[in-house]
């Protein structure tokens, strides 16, 4: 699974990167630290995850969310915070799925597989959206 990192906190990114890349399945295959240089490293790296802090610099004042998803067909998105009542908001705005930067890393972790999982199959010829109904635990295929 190829997945980008997109945080301002250098201390963030890193423990992401190490937290990643302890499974032999997730290659952490780029970062980054503003909004504005967002699309061109996914360009560049081409992820199937993006993991994004809700509270990057950018990231919801210029549209993004959906410029993102309108040019880049297959691309999941979780939105990361340390504020859980920013949740439903960051659902509302497009993300696939919300993950709170104090939740225990299998959580992060399975929403990582299942998203990617969901990118995969979008590449297939039946194509199963994903919805997430109340949080990573809740991640399901919809039928």
């Amino acid at each position: 699974m190829r997945v980008l990192v997109a945080d301002d906190d250098v201390h963030v990114r890193s423990a992401l990167r190490l937290l990643l890349e302890q499974e032999p399945d997730v290659q952490v295959v780029g970062e980054s630290t503003a909004a504005d240089e967002l699309v061109g490293e996914i360009g560049r790296t081409h992820p199937a995850v993006v993991l994004l802090d809700w509270d990057l610099p950018g990231l919801r004042s210029n549209g993004l969310l959906t410029q993102l998803r309108m040019t880049i067909p297959g691309l999941r998105t979780i939105a990361m915070s340390g504020r859980p009542e920013q949740r439903v908001d960051a659902l509302r705005a497009g993300v696939d799925a919300f993950v709170c930067k104090g939740d225990a890393p299998e959580t992060l972790l399975g929403a990582v597989r299942a998203l990617a999982e969901a990118a995969a199959a979008y590449k297939q010829p039946e194509h199963k959206p994903v919805r997430d109904v109340s949080g990573p635990e809740s991640l399901e295929v919809v039928q």
